[in-house]
Order: structure tokens, then C-alpha cells, then sequence
């Protein structure tokens, strides 16, 4: 018989992967503070440091609206975080990308957070393999398969 939605053991592990992003989010917050930033100034300085984007991609990254990136990006570029920049494949396009001190102020942030890379690091590595792996599932992603 198939486990339902309100089996007990759905329950909990829905339970658990809310109480683990909560705490992620609550830790990310409080490093963005430590830096004078919001938590979605973070995030979208965060997404920056790992390649130039436009603001649409910012915003379907992030799951919001272009114009609530536009302001933050613009709050970003007056702090000297963020500078916008032609998109070389496509010159009409403005690129968001972090400057210097935007991509170390990425990086400190980065590696401020404990919560979820600490947990992490004491798993084995194959244990962390399957926790992606199923994590990728639930999302609807494929998993390679590794013989």
C-alpha cells in the first residue's frame, strides 16, 4: 500500500525540511544584517557572485517580480555592491554583477553561514550524494545514474 500525504512519516520528514529551511533563512537573514543588507539583498548578491545576470533571470531565480529586483539591485549599485553592465551576447540587455566588493561581500556571507554546511559536513559524502539525489527528485529534476 502506497504511504499517503498524512502518513505519519510524511508528515514528519515535511515537517523537518520546513523546520530546516526556516532555520536557514533565519541565519541568512542575520548575515545579510551583519553586512547592512536585507535577506533578498543577499540572496540577489549571492546569486550575482556565481555570474552576471539580467534582471529577469534574477527574478525567476528568485521567484518574484522584475520590478521588486530592479529596486534592490538599484539599492545594491548606490552601496557600490552591484554594477549594471551590457550583456556582450546582446547589447539591448543589462547584466547585474557584482563588483569587488560585492563579490567579497558575497563570499563573507557565504562563508558566515554554518547552519547548513556544518550539518552537512558530517555526512559522508555518499550520504550527501543520496540527500541531492532525493532532494532532485522531489523537485521533479532527473538524477543521473551513477552504476
Amino acid at each position: 500500500m502506497a504511504p499517503t500525504r498524512t502518513d505519519p512519516l510524511t508528515l514528519e520528514v515535511v515537517e523537518l525540511i520546513g523546520t530546516v529551511v526556516a532555520r536557514y533563512y533565519e541565519e541568512y537573514d542575520e548575515a545579510a544584517a551583519a553586512h547592512s543588507l536585507t535577506g533578498a539583498q543577499a540572496r540577489v548578491l549571492g546569486l550575482l557572485s556565481l555570474e552576471p545576470l539580467p534582471m529577469r533571470r534574477i527574478a525567476e531565480k528568485l521567484k518574484c517580480e522584475p520590478s521588486n529586483v530592479t529596486g534592490i539591485v538599484d539599492r545594491l549599485e548606490t552601496r557600490g555592491l552591484v554594477e549594471r553592465r551590457p550583456d556582450p551576447a546582446d547589447r539591448r540587455v543589462k547584466l547585474a554583477a557584482p563588483t569587488e566588493k560585492g563579490a567579497r561581500t558575497a563570499r563573507e556571507l557565504r562563508d558566515s553561514l554554518t547552519f547548513a554546511r556544518e550539518p552537512l559536513a558530517e555526512l559522508s559524502h555518499g550520504d550527501r550524494a543520496v540527500l541531492r539525489d532525493l532532494l532532485r527528485r522531489m523537485l521533479g529534476e532527473s538524477v543521473p545514474r551513477r552504476d
